[in-house]
């Protein structure tokens, strides 16, 4: 799945899973890696590829992020392309578009956020985007609703070659537990600062002490932020708002890993981060022509597995 930033990629893709396993903002470039997903259907099995939202980069993480996307499509057997059908196309669009030009893999246009336009103006852009290229199909749907996915994983599946599946029966994603902690430390940052920490923050766990799994999970994170004003928007007033970060996260955690979660949280100033490529290694962002690997967690909430496979194309049994 690519798109411009916003178009509403991982918000579909856990609507798809049945699980959330990418987080989600109403801010745009909240997804910075590749995400890998798998849902089983009673005639084959899809390995869905959540992509950063292709923009124009300004920094390093920026630059990693779209070499992401733009990698991806070399890797996979069909490309969904989400458009945010609440938004007028633009050149951006257009230049996601082209991307698929001299692509020979079958390429399926998703209209997302159909619960927000009205049937008369979705009928004009139905029009419109379809010359942007040669799709297999055009598809409305809402990932906010559901309304029309059900339709959505049957075309792609249809699209899928034929072949043996390439994924246990419960795996569920590629993320490494560390990045799934992470990710979710994030969201609620997003969540609970606003306007105020747009793409300036960043989480890295520093120890993940899984001794006593069964019982506790113990969880060492920090916060990067650029400037020092940022810190105490992330702290609040007498630790109020990374106290509300650190309960809904871990509340999260727990429902995830189905186990009680010591989540610790500090905040430090970093004034380089995006453009420090050891600190974008550690939050998981790739670089260009590599694979992410790391431990996928089960679909039926078993503990993390480790040497996860990498994201190869969706398959059909």
């Amino acid at each position: 799945m690519i798109g411009r930033p916003n178009a509403g990629k991982s918000t579909l893709l856990n609507r798809i899973i049945g699980e959330k396993v990418a987080i989600v903002s109403d801010k745009p470039q909240t997804t910075r890696n590749r995400i890998l997903a798998v849902k089983n259907y009673e005639d084959g099995q899809v390995a869905f590829v959540d992509t950063p939202g292709i923009h124009r980069p300004l920094h390093r993480l920026n630059v990693r992020m779209v070499d992401a996307a733009v990698d991806t499509l070399r890797e996979v057997d069909v490309v969904a392309l989400v458009f945010d059908a609440s938004t007028r196309p633009g050149h951006g669009d257009e230049y996601v578009s082209n991307l698929l030009k001299d692509l020979k893999t079958p390429a399926v246009l998703v209209l997302n956020k159909i619960d927000l336009v009205t049937k008369t103006r979705l009928l004009p852009l139905m029009e419109q985007v379809q010359r942007w290229h040669d799709f297999a199909a055009i598809v409305p749907v809402s990932a906010a609703t559901g309304d029309g996915v059900e339709r959505l994983e049957r075309v792609l599946l249809e699209q899928m070659p034929e072949g043996e599946r390439g994924f246990p029966d419960d795996y569920l994603t590629d993320q490494p537990e560390r990045a799934l902690v992470a990710e979710t430390v994030r969201e609620k940052v997003l969540q609970h600062t606003r306007a105020e920490l747009p793409f300036s923050t960043a989480v890295v766990v520093d120890e993940f002490d899984e001794e006593e799994r069964e019982r506790l999970l113990r969880l060492y994170c920090t916060i990067f932020v650029e400037t020092e004003s940022q810190k105490p928007i992330v702290i609040g007033r007498a630790g109020e708002m990374i106290k509300r970060i650190g309960t809904e996260a871990r509340h999260d955690l727990e429902k995830f890993f189905g186990t009680k979660v010591f989540l610790d949280l500090r905040v430090k100033v970093n004034p380089d981060w995006r453009d420090n490529d050891r600190v974008l290694d550690d939050i998981g962002v790739p670089r260009s022509n590599t694979k992410g690997t790391g431990g996928a967690r089960s679909a039926r909430g078993a503990k993390g597995g480790r040497g996860a496979k990498s994201a190869v194309g969706a398959r059909r049994r």
